[in-house]
This record gives C-alpha cells, sequence and structure tokens, in this order.
C-alpha cells in the first residue's frame, strides 16, 4: 500500500513539472535584437512557425513519453494486486481474441473439481487475463454510427452469489476497459450472501485498490434472490441509467453508446443489447446472429427471428422491439 502511494505520488508530481514546462514554453515569444533605432524578429514569420511547430511537436513526444513510462510504472503496481490472487493482467494470453483457451492434460486433471461447482471451468478462467481481447461482431453500420458527447451516465450493477472470484474481476476489467471514463458513473457488486471466503475481503481489498472509488461492494446479510439483490443494487447507484448484469459477462467496444442514447431519446425504454455466448468449458466467443429476445410459455429466455418489417428495412442498425 505505501509503495502504491509513492507511486501516485510520483505520478502526480511528474504530471505537475510537465504541465508547468508546457505552460512556460507556451507563455514564451520569439526573441528580438535592436538594430539601430528600431526592432527586428531574430526568426523570420515563417521559420517562427516552423519553429514553433517543430517545438510543439517535441514537446508533445516528451510528454508522452513520460506518460507512457509513468503508466507503465503505475501499471506494474497494479497488476501485482492480481498476482496476489493468482490471476492475471494484460491483453494477451489464453483465450486471446476471444479464441477457445486450453489446458494441459495435468491442468485438465485439476480443473475437474471446479468445473462441476460453478457449472463452467473457473480453472481455466484463472489461467485468462482479466483484460484479454474478444472480438467485436457488430454490423460494420453498427461501428460507423455517431453519438453525443452529452449521454447521461451509467451504474452498472452486477447481482452474484458464490461465482469464481476470475470470472466476477473479468467482468468488472471488461465493463471498465471498453466502457468511456466519462459515461461510466460506477460499478456496483451486490454479493447476496456468497459463502466462499475469496469473494470477502480478497475481493473487496483488491477493488478498492484497483479501482478506488469507482466499485462499490453491496453485501446482502442474507440470501434474498435475483430480484431483491437487484434492487439493492439499484438503491445504491446514483447515475441517471442503471444496468443489470449477471457476474459472468465480457463488454465488446461501442457497447453502452447506443444503449444510452435510446434511453436518452426515451426514458421508458428498457434496452437490451445484443448478446452473443461465451462457452463454458474454454471461454470462446460465440458469435448469436440477430435476434429478439423473449421468453417460452415455461418463462425460459429465448432468442427469436427479428420481425418481417426489421429485415425488410435492411438497416442492422435498427434497435429490434
Amino acid at each position: 500500500m505505501a509503495s502504491l502511494r509513492r507511486v501516485k505520488v510520483l505520478l502526480v508530481l511528474n504530471l505537475i513539472a510537465v504541465a508547468g514546462f508546457v505552460l512556460f514554453l507556451a507563455k514564451c515569444r520569439p526573441i528580438t535584437a535592436k538594430s539601430g533605432d528600431s526592432f527586428r524578429d531574430i526568426h523570420p514569420r515563417a521559420e517562427v512557425a516552423n519553429w514553433t511547430a517543430h517545438g510543439i511537436s517535441s514537446i508533445q513526444d516528451a510528454v508522452l513519453k513520460r506518460l507512457s513510462l509513468l503508466e507503465d510504472i503505475v501499471y506494474r503496481q497494479l497488476n501485482g494486486l492480481s498476482k496476489s490472487l493468482g490471476l492475471i493482467e494484460g491483453y494477451g494470453g489464453r483465450g486471446k481474441g476471444g479464441l477457445p483457451a486450453t489446458l494441459s492434460p495435468e491442468e485438465e486433471e485439476k480443473a475437474k473439481g471446479p468445473h462441476e461447482k460453478y457449472g463452467y471451468n473457473s480453472y481455466l478462467s484463472e489461467k485468462i487475463s482479466l483484460d484479454r481481447s474478444i472480438p467485436d461482431y457488430r454490423p460494420t453500420k453498427c461501428k460507423e454510427l455517431k453519438y453525443g458527447k452529452d449521454l447521461p451516465q451509467i451504474s452498472i450493477i452486477f447481482i452474484f452469489v458464490n461465482e469464481a472470484l476470475s470470472v466476477i474481476l473479468r467482468s468488472v476489467h471488461s465493463a471498465v476497459n471498453h466502457t468511456p471514463a466519462h459515461l461510466l458513473k460506477e460499478i456496483i457488486l451486490v454479493d447476496d450472501n456468497s459463502d466462499e471466503e475469496e469473494l470477502k475481503a480478497p475481493l473487496e481489498e483488491y477493488v478498492n485498490k484497483r479501482y478506488p472509488g469507482l466499485v462499490k461492494v453491496v453485501r446482502n446479510q442474507k440470501r434474498e434472490g435475483l430480484i431483491r439483490a437487484r434492487i439493492e443494487g439499484w438503491k445504491a447507484a446514483t447515475a441517471q441509467i442503471t444496468g443489470f448484469f449477471d457476474a459472468h459477462v465480457e463488454f465488446t467496444a461501442g457497447w453502452a453508446e447506443p444503449v444510452l442514447s435510446r434511453i436518452q431519446e426515451n426514458r421508458r425504454r428498457v434496452i437490451l443489447p445484443s448478446i452473443d455466448n461465451i462457452k463454458q468449458d474454454n471461454f470462446e466467443v460465440q458469435r448469436y446472429e440477430n435476434s429478439a429476445h423473449g421468453y417460452s410459455w415455461e418463462l425460459w429466455c429465448m432468442y427469436i427471428s427479428p420481425p418481417k418489417d426489421w429485415w425488410d428495412a435492411g438497416d442492422p442498425s435498427l434497435p429490434i422491439r
């Protein structure tokens, strides 16, 4: 904790120093020299412009280089937090790009127990980075859409009970990595009275140090069930919009803007983003084709084909009712 505090102080001091240096140079003017009774610029106007452009470019390069170095120092410090939990950060490693992740024969034996416990390969999950990259399956037209800068903020709420720690933290990392910072008000983790020790102090200490002030943990004193747990998360939320998610998800770039834009247009809307699949055995990301969401008579969630008028419009970026 002390080392992390020192790094933060170093970062702030360096930023202040760099900002002061840039402001000092911005105040400078071309030097003039006296010639007889008149003054003339040492640099002709064109030369001054070239020098200024070159100087600003050099300053920008130096600032970016310094910030990159400081970011690397801070990242190494924060990365140590996940290592203490036996977890991995960074964008590479197993399962990179949403591809199937694998275990060695020896690891397969160790994975059997946790797999039966959680219903997915939690042992393999610990070998996959919390920040792994996954494919962006959005239609091209969706990627081309532009949104205003005045979108409302969102509180992301994850509900869990005895979920694997690595899966919860991957959900958190993914939300932070793929939601624009100015749109993400907070992340709220609602623990519906879990029994697992790693979901108590280890989880709370990690998110408090890794994302100070951004992630809140709400603890139910008894098992409340899914809906009441969601209500507890909603009570703790402070953003204009709340989003409820399972604690075993991964977000892609550009997920938030269309959701927030649609609700901004009409606050009565309830939005469900398009959901791809993460396979339980190897964490491969599997694309689901365009579909609407509905329920069977037994109230099981199901995917149904969009209505004919949606297909006739020929625009995959349009919402599906």
